[in-house]
């Protein structure tokens, strides 16, 4: 993929939001040496309005679900811009942690990670391959659909 980070987020039609604050006893990022790690970014799109609300298995569909942890990971980037000042710092996408708020017995939340996955591929190419886990939980803040953390190797 030619170009750099940012153009390829312009191209894909992204404006990456300010990043949101943390709301408890935590920071939003921390970085010790090369590595960035960064809270859990809930699935609110550019206008402030989660993704998706709800549960995935009762209500939310894989789709929908696919496009929060999108938002979610355009949340991950605004925070990681934030923070290092450019995106073309990443020198490396380490690993992503994927909360799918899921009903008893949904077990397709990989696929619902996939859109977190997707989006930092399609932003950074090869570099943009993880590690990844998916957990399936009972509720998160705001009945949001998904949260996404991700951890980053930075230059």
């Amino acid at each position: 993929m030619a170009g750099t980070a940012e153009q390829r987020i312009a191209d894909l039609g992204i404006e990456l939001p300010s990043p949101a604050k943390p709301i408890a006893n935590y920071v939003a990022c921390v970085r010790t040496g090369n590595i960035l790690v960064v809270s859990g970014q809930l699935c609110f799109g550019a206008e402030g309005k989660l993704a998706a609300k709800g549960q995935l298995g009762a209500g939310v569909s894989i789709e929908d679900g696919q496009k929060a942890a999108r938002a979610c990971a355009v949340n991950l980037l605004a925070q990681i811009k934030a923070e290092i000042g450019e995106l073309d710092k990443v020198v490396r996408v380490v690993r992503l942690g994927g909360f799918i708020n899921s009903a008893p017995g949904f077990t397709d939340g990989p696929k619902v990670m996939n859109g977190a996955s997707d989006l930092m591929v399609e932003v950074f190419g090869d570099k943009g391959r993880h590690a990844r886990s998916t957990v399936g939980v009972s509720a998160l803040p705001a009945d949001a659909a998904v949260e996404v953390e991700g951890m980053f190797e930075v230059s």
